[in-house]
């Protein structure tokens, strides 16, 4: 089994699988990415396994990740909104504006949240 050269692979997949480990590999995959509080590791192409022992599936990827800075979408929400806003529900601008963030910028949303509070 184990010799001068290493390992013979067929062996240690038949010892794997008799200790109830099974090996595959993940096809079709185009990117893996992983999120951080603070950035983001982006693998193109990356070959992914999956080891599946006593019911736990655990991923391994392979390949080279490239860092990316975490990206925050915000919604633009412009001052006529705010205004339709806080004089539709009778509420200040800041609320009117919290309101807007909330509903990501849907006015119709942000003055029914409004008045239903």
């Amino acid at each position: 089994m184990f010799g001068r050269g290493g390992f013979d692979s067929k062996q240690l997949k038949k010892m794997m699988k008799q200790m109830g480990v099974e090996m595959k590999e993940l096809e079709g995959v185009e990117e893996a990415v992983i999120k951080l509080s603070d950035k983001e590791l982006v693998f193109s192409n990356p070959q992914v396994q999956i080891t599946e022992a006593q019911g736990q599936k655990t991923y391994q990827i392979i390949g080279e990740p490239e860092e990316q800075e975490k990206t925050t979408e915000k919604t633009e929400i412009s001052d006529e909104d705010i205004k339709m806003v806080l004089e539709q529900a009778d509420v200040t601008e800041e609320e009117a504006r919290k309101a807007l963030e909330e509903s990501e910028g849907d006015i119709a949303q942000a003055i029914v949240n409004l008045k239903e509070s």
